[in-house]
């Protein structure tokens, strides 16, 4: 599978290298990398990591203004895009199909060719104009799927709530994890 991962400069940066890294253990998965300049300071803001450390984990990665890379056409296969975590910037920019670098002209080519899309959209309260811009996303075939943690597998660690998170996209893209635990229901 190939793979394409966006790391905006929304905070939650931790969601962008925990699942580059999850995709990293996985044998039959292709990672294409795209960072963008405010990714990367975040990235090392929150996490300790430079864009180099993290672009080494990756197969291929492409610089933000490269809108002139393979990922811009729709004639170049992929299977799924994930931006994790996705600013509402880039999210906005997304809706209006404004392609002004290539993380934004790579989620457009996986509207135009109707490939999955998941934005992890990093942002809270929302306003009504955020909403419009989800709506208008999901109308066009983008999965929406802020990182809103679930309690019910009783996550000990901050990472196991991220780990959750993660956990639904790796199902979204069709590479479910097998251990990981699912609701079967309450226990009577």
């Amino acid at each position: 599978m190939r793979i394409v991962l966006g790391i905006s400069g929304a905070s939650g940066a931790i969601y962008g290298l925990r699942l580059l890294e999850r995709l990293r253990s996985l044998q039959s998965v292709e990672i294409h990398l795209i960072l963008s300049r405010a990714g990367e300071k975040t990235l090392f803001l929150e996490t300790g990591k430079t864009a180099a450390e993290v672009r080494k984990m990756s197969d291929h990665w492409y610089p933000w203004e490269d809108i002139g890379c393979r990922l811009a056409s729709g004639s170049y296969p992929t299977d799924a895009m994930v931006i994790a975590p996705c600013s509402i910037h880039t999210m906005s920019a997304i809706a209006q199909g404004i392609s002004s670098n290539l993380m934004v002209r790579a989620a457009d080519v996986a509207l135009k060719e109707k490939r999955k899309l998941i934005l992890l959209v990093r942002e809270s309260p929302f306003h009504l104009g955020h909403l419009k811009n989800m709506t208008a996303l999901a109308e066009m075939g983008a999965i929406i799927a802020p990182p809103i943690p679930g309690f019910y597998h009783n996550p000990q660690t901050v990472m196991d709530l991220v780990d959750h998170s993660l956990d639904r996209v790796l199902d979204l893209i069709g590479l479910p994890d097998q251990s990981i635990r699912r609701w079967e229901g309450a226990a009577s």
